[in-house]
């Protein structure tokens, strides 16, 4: 059973800039029941441009007869801040002019997003959460939600994420911008303002996602006669056409400056001390040849979150591979799982 709902806060939301969002919404969908004990809850912390509908998405790992699967769990995922899938974003209505916000949106962090998560858990009535998985931007905010203490998530899965978002990743969004910013329609305030540069910003950005490997594999020549009209040519252009057709410019905008505004140690004693505070059962998984998160990003998390496990694969996808390896990652999961907390302590004991 799948439902999609919208749930709209009646306060004012109190961003951690010190800025206020009026008529909070938050569209989420659930799959499966919630049991007598409320114990069974998966959550999933969607990335980017992704959307509330995690057995779309991240398919092989959420679906009937998959790992997370709606007969034996209630799997829920929420539509983040800014995202233009249904949740309050930069096209909304501002309540004060009654005109769509634009670039007049409040700027929000990934703890805000994490904040409005825990808004959603109350309304539903949860207090555990079984798992909390997430990669990427998504693993951002799951890690962020389970430094809160707001709520007990039992076991924590982070994919291809980090602690801080990094120099790098930073210097490739903020190139994602600048190419949106080179589109005069951007500063327009129309609904379809800034769609050529969004085209050319996606480009930018599926070359930190994928490798150069993925590339040759896929859009290499078969003839040697070309001197334009090249297959990867076509396909950048295709992937931000396609982009353009299911997103805005002005989310984009602001979900890349909520990620690069990453950073456990904000506001706390350090970013070590932060994770050394995670008090959930957790496992770590890195890309090995993942360009933008790189494995040492999650060994990082792994050193210094108590406990933790680190497991790592190898994907000719590069950081899109936490979305496309989903049986490598069932595998690793499932067996996580499978381990009673007892049993890892004791495998702790004998690793110390």
């Amino acid at each position: 059973m799948s439902t999609t709902s919208i749930y709209k806060h009646p306060k004012i939301f109190k961003l951690e800039n010190g800025k206020k969002l009026r008529n909070l919404e938050i569209t989420y969908q659930t799959f499966g029941k919630l049991n007598a004990a409320k114990d069974n809850v998966i959550w999933a912390c969607h990335a980017l441009t992704a959307n509330s509908d995690v057995l779309d998405w991240w398919k092989g790992l959420f679906g009937n007869n998959a790992l997370f699967n709606p007969e034996e769990h209630f799997i829920i995922c929420a539509n983040i801040i800014g995202s233009n899938y249904g949740s309050s974003n930069p096209l909304s209505k501002n309540p004060v002019t009654g005109l769509p916000y634009y670039l007049s949106f409040p700027e929000f962090t990934i703890r805000d997003l994490a904040a409005a998560h825990h808004l959603l858990t109350k309304h539903l009535g949860i207090n555990k959460i079984k798992v909390l998985i997430g990669g990427s931007l998504g693993g951002q905010q799951a890690l962020e939600w389970s430094l809160a203490g707001t709520n007990e998530i039992e076991n924590l899965i982070l994919v291809a994420t980090n602690a801080v978002h990094s120099p790098w990743g930073i210097a490739f969004n903020e190139s994602q911008r600048l190419a949106i910013s080179t589109d005069r329609t951007f500063y327009a305030n129309q609904p379809d303002g800034g769609l050529k540069g969004l085209k050319a910003a996606r480009s930018i950005a599926l070359l930190s996602y994928r490798t150069y490997e993925a590339y040759a594999a896929t859009q290499l020549e078969s003839v040697n006669e070309k001197t334009t009209g090249y297959r990867a040519a076509s396909y950048q252009n295709y992937q931000g056409e396609k982009l353009c057709k299911r997103f805005n410019a002005y989310s984009y905008w602001y979900l890349t400056k909520a990620m690069d505004s990453h950073n456990v140690g904000r506001g706390r004693k350090s970013v070590t001390d932060a994770l050394n505070n995670v008090k959930s059962n957790t496992l770590v998984i890195g890309i090995e040849n993942d360009v933008l998160f790189p494995l040492s990003e999650q060994k990082f998390l792994a050193t210094h979150i108590k406990g933790a496990q680190l497991s790592s694969i190898s994907s000719a996808y590069g950081h899109d591979g936490f979305l496309i390896e989903t049986d490598r990652l069932t595998n690793i999961i499932g067996n996580f799982l499978k381990e009673s907390p007892s049993e890892k302590i004791i495998k702790l004991n004998r690793t110390a």
